[in-house]
């Protein structure tokens, strides 16, 4: 039955990230339907790999979670238009697309059902529970000025990229069998690498990392722009006087 949920909320939520996105973006439909292509076959390409076995071997795992991270910063360093319709994503999309996360507390419920152990599950579960509770509340103040958001939204954004990050670590070092086991604890983590739950390694992780990336670099863009105003305001002022 876990199973069964799991891949209703991996269905969800890569549906969600997809139409979120490619809605929003300044682009063609022709370029829209290429952008859900290309995520449709690597969520299809993620499936396949998970489905033969192929994340046992931890190059093959580490391979798949990098290649979406390399591929966008790639895409972003080296050609301004996708800098330019990345940055055009609202800022509100980005921060209330983490609401899904609120489903990481099935992690906690495989720990429960005795198909994960150890720290993973709850650090990751309630770790990703609270970044997606976090998002739902978050999500119209993201929408509307600056002010006090800035603040709060840094250090949503901060704990769920840590989030992420620590379960990623947590995640490889108390796989049994793996070269990387730091962490031996019962049966381990194998199961996050076994479907539909080799989705969140190999897409969902990856995206959300992006994510808060972008939501850093957006916040950081306009705290500049901001500092810019008041220099502006405060040179009109001087000379005036």
């Amino acid at each position: 039955m876990l199973d069964v949920f799991g891949a209703v909320l991996v269905g969800l939520a890569a549906a969600t990230v997809l139409v979120g996105t490619v809605t929003t973006m300044p682009i063609r439909l022709p370029g829209r339907l290429v952008l859900a292509s290309l995520a449709g076959g690597w969520i299809g390409f993620a499936g396949a790999v998970a489905g033969s076995g192929g994340l046992s071997n931890p190059v093959a795992l580490l391979a798949m979670f990098g290649a979406p991270l390399i591929a966008t910063t790639a895409l972003v360093r080296f050609i301004p238009t996708a800098r330019h319709t990345l940055a055009t994503v609202p800022l509100s999309l980005l921060v209330g697309v983490n609401a899904v996360r609120i489903g990481g507390v099935l992690f906690v419920l495989l720990a429960v059902a005795g198909r994960l152990s150890g720290p993973f599950p709850y650090i990751a579960g309630w770790g990703d529970f609270l970044t997606g509770a976090g998002a739902a509340l978050l999500v119209w103040p993201a929408a509307g000025g600056a002010g006090m958001r800035k603040p709060l939204l840094t250090a949503w954004n901060t704990f769920g990229m840590l989030d992420l990050v620590v379960a990623v670590a947590l995640g490889v070092t108390s796989r049994n069998g793996s070269p990387l086991q730091l962490i031996h604890a019962g049966v381990g983590t194998g199961t996050i690498l076994t479907l539909p739950w080799a989705f969140v390694p190999t897409v969902l992780v990856p995206f959300f990392l992006i994510v808060h990336a972008s939501i850093f670099v957006r916040l950081r863009a306009q705290a500049t722009a901001t500092l810019d105003q008041r220099r502006n305001v405060s040179g009109k002022i001087g000379h005036a006087y």
